[in-house]
């Protein structure tokens, strides 16, 4: 029997693809192609449509990289074709092994209106369901020539300023054809009952059944007519086809998707395209299956339609009023959720939600994250405050050590927040919903016993097409068949609801859901990351003062277009391809243009706020942006600074070097440029560990196993080199109220140069460091051996912090050789502690060793650069500045104080007297994040405040003007039950109570709407 079922199989195999599957589209006749080869970037519809057009053939070369060529194709529906269904079969020249990631197209009609877009599985398009002959057809194919980057090698084809000239398709078929459904139908039995046939156990009778079953179809057939007697074949096979599924099948919830990344292999550009190209089909193939269900995340995709593609628009908010185009995630993209910061990772879901809420009158209830590369332990908080109540991921999957333990879950974050949530084990987000990949879903299940049902989002991703025909008929007919899971096609809250009622009481996993992979995604693209984190202080500086100054200026205009579009423009680089580093090098080189516009455009905003509210005056001015006093001037306000403590001395060290002193810190740098000794002189504590040298640079050879970008393998350990040589060394500002010394490096075909300065009353030793960086895949480090016996490290998260061991006592630890920070890291033992600061990296790793003394080390290292080759290979070629700060005998209260300092520094502006906060806040302990005019322009003004430690906090909230009222908000400024805030008092003070790292939106309403007139965008 096993012989003669290997035999039948492949015999299914063969006969469906060369003789079954190429009879679906039958009587062939060549369409009449022409061509027009748009010069340069991509033209609105109607020029193309007015272009002049020169023939051209199938077979004809066509496309440059990131070329577009305009086929026009016409042709007319022979007469005896009348009464068959007629369809053009146009096939660019696809490679059917990789849709979304090569050529692609989108037909128009004459009027310019889309019919439908032309990818590797998706390559017809219907003209008649019933001809009567004579009908002409007139159509436009935009197709996009986008090379194919998906090998790992490294390429200049991934930007238009560095791509060849050389046509990388050909066009393979241009045909009007006649469809024959009957046949197309019998490819779908056949295709369901061998891929189920496939995954029966071998001593299952079902699988016999199926065999036989199957084997008698293909007897039935004529290979010589597979027209006529595919009828008669299908006949055969429904009895197999009609038996019920089992009692206890698992039950799958199929939601259409098309995951399409905002940029990654492609330009932003591109992705507007290929989101009109795939809703495009989603529509259409709704107005053909009333069944279908399509789930789209990133509002900031549909915006691109409703910009570009208005029509497509309107046929798209049609299906979302029906119910079978869905909207889902809540985000403005699917974000990297590392990296990204608290008030962004807020603004995501404000204007993700808002836009569907203004668009469709639709609240999103999850939360669509499948691919970003691990997930904050921040996030829980943020997704209930965002008014959702479920979250879905997949990524998790792609983890190289650990197999995640749950798919259906409360995930528990920082704060004690638990969201339900979701982990498909289908192990992907564009299934093809066939037998293998349901049966994977089935096995594969964590919650057997507990749960029964899963989700599997299906369709080609990334511009492939989305879900298609076949898809829809793999659902169909797996719908409740023998042998297979149960399918329904379904909305995803349809699924989570029913999800949430059967396992109520599914396990809990707390913290972070770390991805064990991908850990290069933390320094990759440094100069990105550099542009997100200080655009991220910017927009903060600008709505600070922007709210500062509408309240108190007369006639001063709130720019809430301005800081809106400057916000969604920074939401967007927070796609998951973008920030983490992972994109090809057109994407990185215009991220790096736009945040330069973005720091411009913002400067601008707090500089005109900053001088309304200083007033016609020469005083100096210190502006105070941070949410913590310095210097005598208070968080949120501007005056004059205190002054700054005894200058720091400088002396020559025994031996080489310098030592530098505040009365605070003794810092002792030796004749290598290398830290020694960072003494606590308050503590009486050395912070650098015996024997060891702080600051100090090395390199690693860094190539991954795969993912060059996205991957920092634990191997690149095994080999390092100490940059200890130096060109020179000497020393600035001695006696004043900064010492520098000045060191001066050589290595490869690269340079660095540090500053490492000492200001008068600081606690922290500042190092900034200027790289000019040609190295090739390798990673450079900085290492600050601590003398600190620290179990575990503090790493700054969003609204708060995450602890992680030091240790590698399980695989789960060993496997986060690679950590997330944003603006600081802190080990300590009882008593005493270090933190390291930085103003714009994010990779990390903690070691410890015990030393011959018996003392134990711990080791920081910030991750700074690195030189991966593919998507772009030039990754951080070029100079790169960043600053970083050792803080000695810190606490986590006084890191999350210097973090800030750091990252938002003081501005000097002229003028005639102190600038009072806004609001203002008692206890340190509770951070201001934001503080900005209302979303409803009604005047209000909104502050988020965290608790920042860990702890209960209570404080009192004051204001600079009399609000007529408080409300505790969500994320979206609707209000919320009063948990945290008191009664306002007649003196507009507001008391409040904050959970461990509570995050809490105050809107502060006011007795008068500002009437700020609206300023034209820029």
């Amino acid at each position: 029997m096993h012989d003669d079922r290997s035999v039948a199989e492949l015999r299914l195999r063969r006969v469906l693809k060369e003789r079954v599957a190429p009879a679906v589209h039958s009587r062939s006749l060549p369409l009449t192609v022409e061509r027009w080869d748009a010069p340069g970037e991509p033209v609105p519809v109607a020029q193309g449509l007015a272009a002049r057009y020169e023939p051209c053939a199938v077979g004809d070369p066509w496309g440059p990289a990131w070329d577009t060529t305009w086929f026009k194709v016409t042709g007319t529906v022979p007469a005896d074709w009348a009464g068959r269904t007629v369809e053009a079969v146009l096939d660019l020249g696809f490679d059917r092994m990789m849709p979304g990631f090569q050529c692609e197209g989108l037909v128009h009609g004459p009027d310019g209106a889309e019919i439908k877009a032309l990818n590797p599985y998706n390559d017809w398009v219907r003209v008649t369901d019933r001809a009567e002959g004579g009908e002409r057809i007139e159509w436009y194919v935009e197709a996009a020539a986008n090379p194919v980057l998906v090998d790992h090698r490294p390429t200049y084809e991934g930007d238009r300023q560095t791509s060849g000239d050389r046509p990388l398709y050909r066009l393979a078929r241009m045909d009007l054809t006649v469809f024959e459904g009957e046949v197309w139908e019998l490819v779908q039995d056949l295709d369901v009952l061998h891929a189920l046939m496939t995954q029966l156990d071998e001593g299952d009778a079902r699988r016999y059944a199926v065999l036989r079953a199957v084997d008698a179809a293909l007897d039935a057939l004529d290979l010589d007519d597979v027209p006529g007697t595919a009828a008669d074949a299908r006949a055969r096979l429904t009895a197999v086809l009609a038996a019920p599924a089992h009692a206890s099948a698992h039950r799958i919830s199929a939601v259409g998707h098309a995951h399409i990344d905002s940029a990654w292999l492609w330009p932003l550009r591109e992705t507007v395209r290929k989101v009109a190209r795939t809703t495009s089909n989603m529509v259409n193939l709704m107005d053909e299956h009333p069944e279908f269900v399509f789930a789209m995340s990133q509002a900031q995709q549909l915006d691109w339609i409703k910009t570009h593609r208005p029509e497509l628009f309107q046929r798209i908010k049609k299906k979302i009023a029906d119910g079978q185009f869905v909207p889902v995630g809540g985000m403005w993209v699917e974000s990297d959720t590392n990296m990204v910061g608290g008030e962004a990772m807020v603004r995501q879901f404000l204007y993700g939600k808002k836009f569907f809420l203004d668009e469709f009158g639709i609240e999103t209830r999850n939360v669509w994250l499948p691919d970003s590369f691990g997930y904050t332990a921040a996030l829980p908080q943020i997704v209930k405050l965002s008014g959702s109540t479920w979250f879905l991921t997949q990524k998790i999957c792609w983890s190289q050590v650990n197999a995640f333990p749950h798919h259906t879950f409360w995930w528990e974050g920082i704060d004690g927040t638990r969201v339900f949530t979701h982990f498909p084990p289908v192990d992907t987000y564009n299934s093809d919903l066939g037998g293998a990949q349901l049966a994977h879903a089935a096995r594969n299940y964590r919650e057997k016993g507990r749960g029964s049902r899963s989700l599997v989002p299906f369709g080609w991703g990334d511009g492939g097409g989305g879900p298609t025909r076949e898809h829809l008929a793999r659902a169909g007919r797996q719908r409740d068949l023998e042998g297979s899971p149960r399918v329904e096609i379904e909305r995803p809250d349809a699924f989570f609801e029913k999800a949430h009622a059967e396992y109520p009481d599914a396990p809990v996993w707390a913290g972070e859901l770390y991805l064990e992979l991908h850990r290069g995604t933390y320094t990759s693209q440094a100069k990105t990351k550099q542009g997100n984190r200080r655009a991220e202080s910017l927009l903060r500086e600008a709505e600070l003062w922007a709210a500062t100054a509408a309240v108190r200026v007369s006639g001063y205009a709130y720019p809430y277009e301005d800081l809106e579009r400057i916000w969604k423009t920074v939401l967007l680089h927070q796609f998951h391809d973008i920030l983490p580093g992972s994109s090809i090098a057109w994407v990185h080189r215009e991220a790096r243009e736009t945040y330069a516009r973005v720091r411009e455009e913002l400067g601008a905003i707090t500089l005109a706020a900053q001088l309304a509210l200083a007033g016609k005056g020469t005083r100096e001015l210190v502006f105070n942006c941070a949410p913590h006093a310095r210097r005598g001037v208070p968080a949120g306000g501007a005056g004059t600074p205190e002054p700054a403590g005894e200058p720091v001395t400088v002396a020559e060290r025994a031996g080489g070097g310098y030592v530098l002193a505040n009365g605070r810190l003794r810092v002792e740098i030796d004749g290598r440029g290398l830290i020694v000794s960072a003494y606590d002189l308050e503590a009486g504590r050395e912070s650098v560990a015996p024997g060891a040298a702080a600051n100090l640079l090395q390199i690693h050879p860094d190539f991954p196993n795969m993912w060059d970008a996205w991957d920092l393998d634990a191997s690149y350990r095994h080999r390092v080199t100490d940059l200890v040589d130096l060109d020179s060394l000497h020393v600035t500002g001695a006696g004043t109220r900064s010492a520098t010394v000045r060191a001066v490096r050589s290595f490869g075909s690269s340079g660095v140069v540090q500053s490492i300065a000492l200001r008068a009353g600081a606690k922290t030793v500042d190092i900034r460091t200027e790289v000019d960086w040609y190295e090739t895949e390798k990673i450079l480090k900085a290492a600050f051996p601590l003398d600190v016996k620290a179990d575990r490290s503090a790493s700054e998260t969003q609204f708060g912090h995450v602890y992680r061991a030091t240790h590698t006592n399980t695989s789960w630890e060993a496997a986060k050789f690679e950590i997330c920070a944003h603006r600081w890291i802190h080990a300590e033992e009882p008593g005493w502690g270090a933190a390291l600061l930085n103003d714009s990296t994010y990779g990390h790793d903690v070691t410890r060793d015990v030393r011959p003394d018996g003392g134990q080390t711990t080791t920081i290292r910030l991750s700074l650069l690195r030189a991966p080759r593919y998507p772009d290979p030039e990754a951080d070629q070029g100079t790169h500045t960043v600053a970083f700060s050792l803080a000695p005998g810190a606490s986590i209260a006084d890191a999350v104080r210097e973090g800030h300092a750091l990252n938002l520094p003081e501005r000097v502006v002229s003028g005639a007297g102190p600038v009072a906060p806004l609001v203002a806040v008692d206890n340190d302990a509770v951070v201001v994040e934001a503080v900005k005019l209302a979303e409803d322009r009604s005047g209000d003004v909104v502050v988020r405040v965290y608790e920042s430690l860990g702890g209960r906090a209570t404080a009192t909230l004051t204001t600079d003007f009399a609000p007529t009222g408080a409300a505790e908000c969500d994320l979206l400024e609707r209000p919320l039950p009063r948990t945290a805030l008191g009664a306002l008092t007649p003196d507009g003070a507001l008391p409040l109570t904050l959970r461990p790292f509570q995050l809490v939106t105050v809107r502060l309403h006011r007795a008068r709407p500002v009437a700020a007139p609206v300023r034209p965008r820029a």
